[in-house]
């Protein structure tokens, strides 16, 4: 009768401690921001004077640049995006490829695409918020936005 005693109290105060432990995840928000967080490189003065033009007119010209990243393959299939950047700033970003196979890929895609494009725009960075329920999407949106500022 002790033994089967012991075995019951010990069985329940290991469950406990068993459930009641908890761990800490690295959010994948997190992880993301934190490989892709570098600010757009601008064009700086003395690039454009050792280039040898110094009139007033070069110096305020505006340069517009637009680049496509590279295609970042996610499970629901490949994200791609193509970016303008005037002055150092992003001015427009549009995702040219992203899953659309199927009803449920165009229904979430409808929302987060533009969200992820309106995002990049606004932070001018691929430092960007995930779409929630577009966690693929946003993951290879934000790959692809990182590799076309590191193409400037």
């Amino acid at each position: 009768m002790k033994r089967v005693v012991f075995t019951i109290v010990s069985t329940v105060t290991g469950l406990v401690m068993l459930l009641s432990f908890k761990t800490h995840p690295i959010s994948t928000a997190t992880a993301a921001t934190a490989v892709v967080n570098r600010p757009v490189a601008t064009p700086s003065a003395s690039a454009s004077a050792s280039a040898g033009t110094t009139s007033t007119k070069t110096a305020t010209a505006t340069s517009t640049k637009t680049v496509t990243g590279d295609s970042v393959d996610t499970r629901w299939g490949p994200v791609q995006v193509a970016i303008t950047v005037t002055n150092g700033k992003i001015t427009a970003a549009k995702a040219v490829v992203y899953p659309q196979s199927n009803p449920k890929d165009e229904e979430i895609n409808s929302y987060a695409v533009p969200t992820l494009n309106s995002e990049a725009v606004s932070s001018s960075s691929a430092s960007i918020d995930m779409v929630s329920g577009a966690t693929y999407t946003s993951q290879g949106y934000i790959g692809s936005l990182q590799s076309a500022l590191d193409k400037l």
